[in-house]
């Protein structure tokens, strides 16, 4: 289904309306995932739960997350755009306010499950949306404004997490998300038309089962790994990794001899989809194990506070949400290559100037280095998303969309357990800081030589628009 056929069948799309309404939508989904990490002290001691049982906060929403992220393509042609934004945003809202009443552990994590239940099929119909009703060479423009806000959530989630859960009860991080939630409800209940074409899939419970033991499993496994004090020996890393991976060979084998897959892995066969996601997956890695290590390092290594090192990220945080939409609208005129090739060359050297760190390295410092960083990300991210997804046909956009958010989740969990245990591994304790700090050092090499392959590939990017889409 084209962008000129939904002109046809549908009243007039409000495009601007719209997008306020699935970038308000996005925005509750990403802050509501960067809220919990800095309330989860205040957590233990009203529920008086160990800091084991309350990470489970945090994990249980990304499993989830991760889990309903693949069948969302199915979904999508299943069910109508409409009923299912409502019912995803329902999910969220209902799991939102179930954790802002919730008495105890339990029904806390029930509603982190429906808050991640609804999130884990928000993102990709937002972007399916979004490319279904711009035309391709607008596309640029649309998503760059969709990733200044997924930018800004997780920047401003640790700041105004603090702030709330000092002055308020930790229940207040919900209270700020739900009006949003429910107005979000509201506005797309009014406007929001259908705007995907649904094919009526056959329900494959055992393809549903498959993916997520497979792709649950995995995320389970990685980010066990990325855990502290937790190795990659340890049988709740291996274990899970095992049986992830194998049940994932299964249910690749299975959706590629079924007419009607639940998520299509065909579109691999289109190189230029295939390089960009492979692409978005490195500077996804390499950005979000930044933003992992330097926190930890900061805090423990060098004696800065939470607040300060939560402002040295809040710059290069900002930066990237603001080149967003710039770096979207060159895309549009110019194509992704040079964007691509010039920000993980950006990415790749800063990366790099990372892994030169002393006792003596300043605030200023890693500021200004995290902001370059993020300002080489803004040039990669959308714009080589949208040079991959701009390949498929319409029909086919729910599947890349959702194996695009699903590689990406991948990659975030596999780049913070990599890095966390290369930083762990290598630090040498007995040379005191500079020891523990050489084990950051390597942590960063090893990204380093990550985005540095990226660089090469970006090199590789032909074209953004496909030549039979071209008018």
């Amino acid at each position: 289904m084209s962008t000129s056929e939904i002109d046809q069948d549908q009243p007039p799309i409000n495009r601007t309306t719209l997008m306020i309404v699935l970038i308000s939508g996005a925005f509750v989904a990403i802050l509501n995932q960067t809220l919990l990490g800095t309330a989860l002290p205040h957590i233990m001691r009203s529920l008086d739960i160990s800091p084991a049982t309350a990470q489970w906060l945090q994990s249980v929403f990304m499993l989830v997350n991760g889990i309903m992220i693949p069948i969302t393509a199915f979904l999508i042609e299943r069910f109508t755009t409409r009923a299912l934004f409502l019912t995803a945003m329902g999910s969220f809202a209902v799991g939102t306010l179930v954790c802002a009443i919730a008495p105890n552990f339990s029904i806390l994590m029930t509603g982190r499950i429906l808050q991640a239940a609804g999130a884990g099929i928000m993102l990709p119909l937002m972007q399916t949306i979004m490319f279904l009703i711009f035309p391709i060479n607008k596309r640029g423009s649309a998503m760059g404004m969709f990733g200044l806000v997924i930018a800004f959530a997780p920047a401003i989630g640790p700041t105004l997490s603090g702030w709330l859960v000092e002055q308020f009860h930790w229940k207040s991080l919900f209270y700020v998300v739900l009006p949003i939630a429910i107005i979000d409800i509201i506005v797309a209940y009014k406007i929001l038309v259908n705007v995907t074409k649904r094919t009526f899939p056959r329900v494959d419970l055992v393809s549903i089962i498959l993916s997520t033991v497979g792709f649950g499993g995995l995320l389970y496994g990685f980010s066990s790994a990325g855990s502290e004090n937790v190795g990659w020996l340890n049988p709740i890393v291996y274990i899970p990794l095992i049986i992830g991976g194998i049940t994932l060979v299964f249910f690749i084998t299975r959706q590629l001899r079924l007419e009607q897959p639940i998520l299509e892995f065909r579109i691999f066969k289109n190189w230029m989809f295939s390089l960009a996601t492979v692409i978005g997956m490195i500077a996804f890695l390499a950005m979000i194990g930044g933003a992992i290590i330097l926190p930890i390092m900061m805090q423990e290594y060098l004696g800065f506070t939470a607040l300060k090192s939560g402002l040295m990220l809040l710059p290069g945080a900002a930066i990237m949400g603001l080149m967003n939409p710039i770096t979207g609208r060159l895309f549009d005129r110019f194509g992704g290559r040079w964007l691509a090739v010039i920000g993980l060359f950006l990415l790749t050297t800063t990366t790099f100037m990372l892994a030169m760190l002393t006792p003596e390295t300043t605030f200023l410092y890693l500021t200004i280095v995290n902001a370059v960083r993020m300002f080489g990300v803004a040039m990669v991210m959308m714009p080589v998303t949208t040079a991959g997804l701009n390949q498929l046909p319409d029909h086919l956009m729910p599947h890349g969309t959702a194996m695009n958010n699903t590689m990406r989740q991948m990659s975030g969990a596999i780049g913070t357990a990599l890095l966390v245990s290369v930083m762990a591994n290598q630090a040498i304790p007995s040379e005191g800081m500079q020891g523990m700090i050489h084990g950051v050092n390597v942590s960063f090499i090893v990204a380093g030589v990550i985005s540095f392959v990226g660089f090469i590939l970006a090199f590789f990017i032909k074209h953004s628009i496909p030549e039979q889409s071209e008018e």
